[in-house]
């Protein structure tokens, strides 16, 4: 049994594996106050309502963009299952070359991406994660990762309006009736989300214009499917594409 474990800066997905079938998954809140033994008991609790037992678990895959969180999960595979983790970086043999620069930059998840996308899909290939930040990462017809993008998220987006403008709310991240905002709330919902709807499509359009061909395009992060129903340029939605690409990546340093 693999535990594989995404530490995003604002939910944790986390999934269970046995060999290549992902037996169970949950996504948590990303909370740096939580403790190695917090954290045990939580997935504990977690696998045995699936019907599972976390101290079978022989392995342990992390890719993490919080630094802060990461050694609470490597305490933990220490102190509960005695094992060491695996920690997911640019340094490891990953079966593509990275051409972005510096390599050290590329976050851990976007590295498990490309390699789930290439492996599941193959080359070229554009990859649009929705999460805190909305990234696209792009393969070359050659396999290799050659960089991509970097926008706010909608939530991200949603918060700091409501933050820095003092007569704006808060408002739910749903698509308004109509374009056109007949209140303050749709009119915040209009810009949120039809706004990252024409941010990816016109992104995805200018990738594909400076690649040269037709690219196909996976959507994956924990909003792809609430928005992907309004997106022209998604051709697929995986929503497990980081944890699998975790599997992957473990499988590939056990070899």
């Amino acid at each position: 049994m693999l535990l594989a474990v995404d530490i995003g800066n604002t939910q944790i997905a986390a999934g269970l594996y046995a060999k290549d079938k992902l037996k169970a998954h949950w996504r948590l809140a990303s909370t740096r106050e939580r403790t190695e033994d917090e954290t045990w008991v939580m997935l504990e609790a977690l696998c045995r309502v699936n019907g599972h037992e976390l101290s079978q678990t022989t392995g342990l895959a992390i890719s993490s963009v919080v630094p802060d969180m990461t050694p609470t999960f490597v305490k933990m595979a220490s102190k509960y299952l005695h094992l060491e983790p695996l920690v997911v970086t640019h340094t490891l043999d990953l079966g593509l070359p990275i051409l972005y620069k510096p390599a050290s930059n590329v976050g851990a998840d976007r590295l498990c991406n490309a390699v789930a996308g290439l492996a599941k899909y193959g080359a070229p290939l554009i990859i649009v994660d929705l999460g805190t930040a909305t990234t696209f990462d792009v393969i070359s017809k050659h396999g290799e990762y050659i960089g991509g993008v970097i926008a706010p998220g909608v939530e991200m987006s949603s918060a700091i309006l409501h933050q820095r403008a003092a007569k704006l709310p808060r408002v739910a991240l749903q698509f308004p009736a109509t374009v056109i905002g007949n209140s303050t709330e749709s009119s915040m919902q209009s810009g949120l989300m039809y706004g990252t709807v024409d941010l990816i499509d016109g992104l995805v359009k200018r990738i594909q214009q400076e690649m040269g061909e037709q690219v196909r395009t996976i959507a994956t992060g924990g909003l792809a499917r609430f928005i992907m129903e309004k997106i022209g340029s998604i051709d697929t939605i995986d929503s497990f594409l980081t944890l699998e690409g975790l599997r992957l990546i473990y499988e590939r340093q056990k070899r």
